[in-house]
């Protein structure tokens, strides 16, 4: 390449980098409202919430999809481009065509429908009537159908919508790993259930002061590292995690006879905002600077809730903190008592976020079955409550009495995310396998979380995740963090070997 040519190339991505970094600022921009709807807005901010989302959406949609950008994408897969130059026009490539097959007032409606949604959602699961959400549920799976539709229409319209959260990974990959799941977490559930092993799950019985479980969260999130001067905590009715590596926020939620499920979740949303805080600063505002998908978002809060917070390790540093907020309540309490409980395998669970490690996966794979079924249209919106308790009664063996415990329970259909709840088995089995590569590269990583040393856990997945960004795809990214591809044998060896202990099953230690 000629001087003058690489001087031409190198101005024509300085000019594309400028229209990727004013693209991430709208995207972040619309974050940021979504957050204050769901954490600090008032009730009545949403007529006019809708619209300044929508607004930021269409104007997002524009640039992306201008000629502008169309040319300066085909002039740089032309030429010659670094590694990571490749990278960003890869990722922007994909995002940019999904984005132009799309008419701009779909996007708009899906926008506005999506963000009046919420408050509908939240009106019905208040009053435990699903007849009131429906018809917005019906509105939202039929844009998001035709939005499928406009991408490929010659493809399965919820393979199409997956994408928008694992664009690597595949649909196939998902059901694959669910399908081996649900075969092999069956019948070990059931084994846990017929144990007559007796553990301390009334450690954390009665009444706790919800004030007192927020100082206590703020606790966890300072024992684990994190950057109070980048983030926040608040609540919301579903906790989550939001920001960018300058700002990332985490929300979680109390109620007075659950204070091990806040404390979780917490750890949980500070595993996705140490993520987005581990990502590289320099790159803001590029794909680079941008975190990796849902798969390996989730990997990392499944990985901190479960092999951390959930460990033997961890809460022999962190009991005492716990002793200090409620020495009336746990006084008594060992860490064998505090692990048992933290890692007891539910009865009659029916609510996702407050499931065991095991049987959570159960739930994934009804919401998977039911979204998908209705985006296919093999499944009629009205049928749904019934749907879910069936498959509840089939997976988990129980059936819920109400709306607002069954299908009303989680927001993500209120948002449009259809497509979703697949990267939560996804992550925790990547969580698994991160952690074992972890493990063998880090000497004594048990006793350093039992000191509360938690720098070189941090050091590692900064260095082989975080800092990565979405420079390689996900399933690069795992080959590159663990040398292997992606596999749920250490996900499955790992819990097997874990509740074959707890529960005393011969059959799995």
């Amino acid at each position: 390449m000629s001087s003058e040519a690489a001087d031409e190339a190198s101005d024509t991505y300085s000019e594309f980098l400028q229209q990727v970094q004013r693209l991430t600022n709208l995207q972040q921009a619309g974050r940021i409202l979504g957050w204050d709807q769901e954490v600090m807005m008032p009730e009545g901010g949403t007529p006019a919430r809708s619209k300044q989302r929508s607004a930021l959406s269409t104007v997002t949609h524009e640039l992306l999809t201008s000629d502008e950008m169309a040319r300066q994408l085909d002039d740089l897969e032309a030429g010659e481009l670094s590694d990571e130059e490749a990278a960003v026009v890869r990722e922007v490539r994909r995002e940019r065509d999904r984005a132009a097959s799309v008419p701009q007032d779909l996007v708009e409606e899906i926008s506005e429908v999506s963000s009046e949604a919420m408050p509908v959602w939240q009106e019905a699961k208040e009053e435990d009537d699903f007849s009131k959400f429906a018809p917005t549920l019906e509105k939202l799976v039929e844009l998001k159908r035709e939005y499928a539709e406009h991408i490929d229409p010659d493809r399965d319209p919820y393979e199409v919508l997956f994408e928008e959260y694992e664009p690597y990974l595949g649909v196939d990959t998902a059901e694959r790993v669910l399908d081996r799941l649900r075969d092999e977490l069956v019948p070990l559930v059931e084994a846990v259930r017929e144990s007559d092993a007796d553990l301390a799950t009334d450690t954390f019985d009665g009444e706790f002061d919800t004030d007192t479980q927020e100082d206590l969260a703020r606790d966890v999130l300072d024992t684990l590292g994190y950057d109070w001067d980048h983030g926040r905590l608040d609540t919301a009715p579903h906790p989550f995690s939001s920001g960018n590596q300058f700002d990332a926020r985490v929300t979680t939620r109390f109620s007075p006879d659950e204070p091990l499920g806040a404390l979780m979740a917490t750890v949980h949303e500070f595993g996705h905002a140490t993520y987005t805080l581990g990502l590289p600063r320099e790159e803001y505002g590029t794909p680079l600077g941008e975190s990796r998908d849902m798969t390996v978002h989730e990997s990392q809060s499944r990985l901190w809730e479960n092999h951390v917070g959930r460990s033997r390790a961890f809460w022999e540093r962190f009991l005492p903190k716990v002793k200090d907020r409620f020495p009336e309540k746990l006084a008594d309490a060992s860490v064998d008592d505090v692990y048992e409980a933290a890692n007891e395998v539910y009865e009659d669970n029916l609510i996702r976020v407050e499931a065991d490690e095991l049987t959570y996966h159960m739930h994934i794979i009804v919401r998977f079955e039911i979204e998908r079924d209705l985006i296919r249209g093999d499944l009629d919106v009205e049928d749904v409550p019934e749907v879910w308790n069936d498959k509840y009664e089939e997976y988990l063996g129980v059936r819920p009495d109400s709306d607002a415990e069954g299908c009303l329970q989680d927001i993500h259909w209120s948002h449009g995310d259809f497509g979703y709840f697949p990267t939560y088995s996804l992550g925790s089995v990547l969580a698994s396998q991160l952690y074992a590569s972890a493990d063998d590269e880090i000497e004594n990583l048990d006793e350093k979380i039992a000191e509360g040393d938690f720098e070189d856990l941090h050091d590692w997945l900064t260095e082989n995740v975080h800092q990565h960004g979405s420079r390689y795809t996900t399933d690069e990214l795992i080959r590159q963090a663990t040398g292997e591809e992606y596999t749920a044998d250490y996900f499955l060896d790992y819990v097997k070997s874990k509740y074959g202990e707890l529960y005393e099953l011969d059959d799995y230690q």
